[in-house]
């Protein structure tokens, strides 16, 4: 129920994000933002509430992951409307918003069951929490690089295309140790206290692996290359596109030690 009331919000905010974009263009939207900020919290008490039920910090599987991704990409839209201020790019925040609703629809379908039961001892480990949580917080940054990308590519002003450029270059700045100790790192060492191995070529290691790299050469082609614009865009783009996969694709086509997760 709460988690409804919370998707409910998000679109709230996407409405309000839709009439100052169209109705009110140019305009600030003094909004939509605390409406995120609402829904974020009530996520973040549905995490708290199903953690207490089972003992356990509930991230363990695709519905209690979701919430959680989806909590965190509304706290870090948040913070990019309050430090942009009346410089924020409108379609930013809308693109983000929407991408959560898209994440939250998931978590509502049959694919994630939402039964809460503790997990398998294999997954009861403080490691896999540093694993899980920190992952999908670099990935909410993740998310906004994407969606500033997009609209890089789309945009015709030459001072919006500097801005998006280096919003997403700060996202995936960001973002990206904090996906690298997360899913790399502490990953790493929940898989040998979990396996007996820090690397199992796991098909969601190999992709992590992959997002990683896609990354890694984003800020490679911005610090030593100097190249900016178009080709960093896609870049971003495509290490989310990986980003998606590894946490959708993996799970559900190409079965492996994570499978249960």
């Amino acid at each position: 129920m709460i988690a409804a009331i919370a998707f409910g919000l998000f679109i709230a905010a996407a409405v309000v994000q839709i009439i100052f974009l169209l109705a009110r263009p140019g305009k600030n939207d003094p909004i939509s933002h605390y409406i995120l900020l609402a829904a974020a919290v009530l996520l973040l008490a549905v995490t708290v509430d199903r953690s207490m039920r089972i003992r356990f910090v509930a991230v363990t599987n695709t519905f209690e992951s979701l919430v959680f991704f989806s909590a965190m990409i509304a706290l870090v839209l948040l913070v990019y409307k309050l430090r942009a201020g009346d410089g924020t790019v409108p379609f930013v925040t809308f693109g983000g918003t929407m991408v959560a609703i898209a994440l939250l629809a998931i978590a509502s379908s049959p694919i994630a069951p939402h039964d809460v039961v503790p997990p398998i001892p294999a997954l009861q480990s403080s490691w896999l929490v540093l694993h899980v949580t920190l992952s999908f917080i670099g990935e909410a940054f993740f998310v906004v690089a994407f969606v500033c990308a997009i609209c890089y590519l789309a945009a015709r002003k030459e001072q919006t295309r500097e801005r998006l450029d280096r919003l997403t270059y700060t996202t995936v700045a960001i973002g990206y140790p904090i996906f690298t100790a997360g899913a790399l790192i502490f990953g790493a060492v929940w898989a040998q206290t979990a396996w007996g191995s820090y690397w199992s070529w796991d098909p969601k290691e190999t992709w992590a692996l992959v997002t990683w790299l896609v990354y890694t050469a984003y800020l490679h082609a911005r610090f030593v290359k100097r190249l900016r614009g178009r080709v960093s865009a896609v870049l971003a783009i495509v290490g989310f596109a990986f980003t998606m996969f590894t946490f959708f694709g993996v799970n559900y086509l190409l079965p492996g030690l994570h499978s249960y997760a």
